[in-house]
């Protein structure tokens, strides 16, 4: 079973930046498709951004593009999401997964929390 932890989340004013980090362990990494999701309070979990098995291409949902960045590190066996010009309703808990038709596959890690708030 892979286990994925994702880190870098936190308390940041609007228009700040932040980078999250996603390590995977106990899977092959480097074989998935992988994406970065989110939930915000009374929310549905989605999608924001995806990045191919070798990184060289990448998509990112409307609400994010222009302001996220994703990348990964095949030989770390770690991801990455690049956050820039925050905004309050990137408000969320954000997690990492394997990206299978657009959603997660197999078990979630606890996520890191991501709050932007003047």
């Amino acid at each position: 079973q892979e286990q994925l932890v994702e880190s870098g989340g936190g308390l940041v004013q609007p228009g700040g930046s932040l980078r999250l980090s996603c390590a995977a362990s106990g899977g092959t990494f480097s074989t998935y498709i992988m994406g970065w999701f989110r939930q915000a309070p009374g929310k549905e979990r989605e999608l924001i951004a995806t990045i191919t098995r070798n990184g060289d291409s990448t998509w990112f949902a409307d609400s994010v593009k222009g302001r996220f960045t994703i990348s990964r590190d095949n030989a770390d066996t770690t991801m990455y999401l690049q956050i820039d010009n925050l905004k309050p309703e990137d408000t969320a808990v954000y997690y990492c997964n394997r990206v299978i038709n657009r959603s997660g596959f197999g078990f979630w890690g606890q996520g890191t929390q991501v709050t932007v708030s003047s």
